[in-house]
């Protein structure tokens, strides 16, 4: 579903200025600068509206966290989440661009939730699961930096599944019904609250490089 454009995103992302960075001309991001610390730092790819990540966030203070979304409109209310929270930027890029802009094991673990399945077999590479995403990843996680995915999306969960053991991955944990077998500590996404409501299984896997 495309979301309608909004006319008030301008203002919001001036509003809120503060929460963004600006990573113009591909240069490699220096976090120290960022946050002013030397903190582990955590990315969401797909921030949506933020939920996810404000909570994770204010739950975690000693942690930096950094959110992906391409799209601006949606960007900009996940900012208005992110009030009084210092320890929490958002970039308005496409993921594409990571091992650009991120230095080479810069990143302790990151975020994909609920992220475009893709379904049409010539789109596979779009799927932020795929192998040259996995390579990008790989590129800038720290050794023994893990990956976090969820989906509602049985077949893209199975690529997933696929995708990472045959790039050499570990998996760490694995379930098709997270809410079922590992219910504690975990934060919902605007997503799954609607899919688990729907009686959709929600599926997890965080796995590592070896």
């Amino acid at each position: 579903m495309r979301l309608r454009k909004k006319k008030n995103t301008p203002g919001r992302l001036e509003e809120y200025k503060n929460f963004f960075i600006h990573l113009e001309n591909e240069e490699l991001v220096a976090f120290s600068d960022i946050f002013g610390n030397d903190h582990p730092v955590h990315i969401e790819i797909g921030a949506g509206k933020g939920d996810f990540i404000t909570t994770l966030a204010k739950q975690n203070p000693h942690i930096n966290y950094l959110a992906f979304e391409k799209c601006a409109d949606v960007i900009a209310i996940a900012a208005t989440k992110a009030e009084g929270i210092s320890n929490l930027r958002f970039a308005n890029i496409d993921a594409e661009l990571i091992d650009r802009v991120f230095p080479e094991g810069s990143v302790e673990r990151i975020y994909l939730n609920f992220s475009d399945p893709w379904p049409k077999g010539r789109h596979r590479k779009k799927r932020l699961t795929h192998k040259l995403f996995l390579e990008k990843y790989k590129h800038i996680l720290v050794s023994e930096g893990e990956l976090h995915f969820k989906t509602d999306n049985v077949r893209l969960f199975r690529f997933s599944l696929l995708e990472t053991k045959e790039f050499g991955m570990k998996w760490k944990l694995l379930t098709f019904d997270l809410h079922k077998e590992y219910p504690e500590g975990n934060i919902m996404t605007e997503y799954e609250t609607r899919f688990s409501a729907m009686g959709y299984p929600i599926q997890k896997l965080i796995a590592k490089f070896e």
